[in-house]
């Protein structure tokens, strides 16, 4: 797939024929430089961005052609994400912020299901509790807990360990890496951090809009080596 950005006179290249396949019920993370455009494949492959070239498939099916409004179904059926940035509503409980996307998506709630997702996270005593009397690990497992409510095919993740301590970090990564193995969820994310990207399955790194290599089965030292091979100036021919 290719994505082109204007940047006043000039043409930038955000993804520059990249090819990459996500088998189900595997948990990837994606990184690069900055500028890499890590960020951009992962909006892109969510329908948040279109594409100037090639195609998305999920579960076999294009994409490109869909109207924003078939997009945005097919997010709402289909896709969860978790981000940053809790991206929690101030005023609704635990409880409520999970059932959100039910609603959105005009389903009936079932209470047992919601029980069952907090009980998930390790949240099932903190229901009834808003966002700010939540820590902020306790609010991203909300997050978490919303983004698998609809049951997505596919849960994008962009930094979701960003804004935790390393503590709190580990228990998110690791109840990511659970949900894949116990559930078979798939799981997409972006992260710069070696750490977080160790309790992934696999490791696609991208440099100047193009996949350069994976790992499978990756260490935190194995990815930082990778990592530092990528930084502007290095030697970009390690092997996978």
């Amino acid at each position: 797939m290719r994505k082109t950005y204007r940047r006043g006179e000039h043409r930038v290249r955000a993804l520059d024929g990249i090819d990459a396949a996500f088998a189900a019920g595997t948990f990837t993370a994606i990184m690069g430089p900055s500028g890499s455009g890590k960020s951009t494949l992962l909006q892109c492959a969510a329908g948040l961005d279109r594409i100037d070239a090639g195609e998305i498939l999920l579960d076999g099916a294009p994409l490109h052609g869909l109207s924003e409004r078939a997009l945005t179904e097919l997010r709402r059926e289909q896709m969860g994400f978790v981000f940053q940035s809790f991206n929690l509503i101030p005023a609704l409980t635990a409880r409520q912020n999970v059932e959100l996307p039910l609603r959105l998506a005009g389903r009936p709630l079932d209470p047992a299901a919601i029980d069952r997702g907090l009980a998930e996270v390790g949240l099932a005593e903190r229901g009834e509790h808003r966002p700010a009397e939540l820590s902020g690990g306790q609010q991203q497992r909300v997050a978490l807990a919303r983004a698998l409510a609809t049951g997505p095919t596919v849960l994008f993740a962009d930094e979701p360990t960003g804004a935790l301590d390393s503590t709190t970090a580990r228990e998110v990564l690791a109840l990511l890496r659970g949900i894949v193995e116990q559930h078979g969820q798939t799981v997409i994310m972006v992260t710069h951090d070696p750490m977080a990207a160790s309790y992934a399955q696999r490791v696609v790194f991208l440099a100047d809009g193009r996949v350069t290599g994976e790992l499978v089965g990756p260490t935190a030292e194995t990815v930082a080596l990778r990592m530092a091979a990528l930084e502007p100036g290095a030697n970009r021919t390690a092997p996978c």
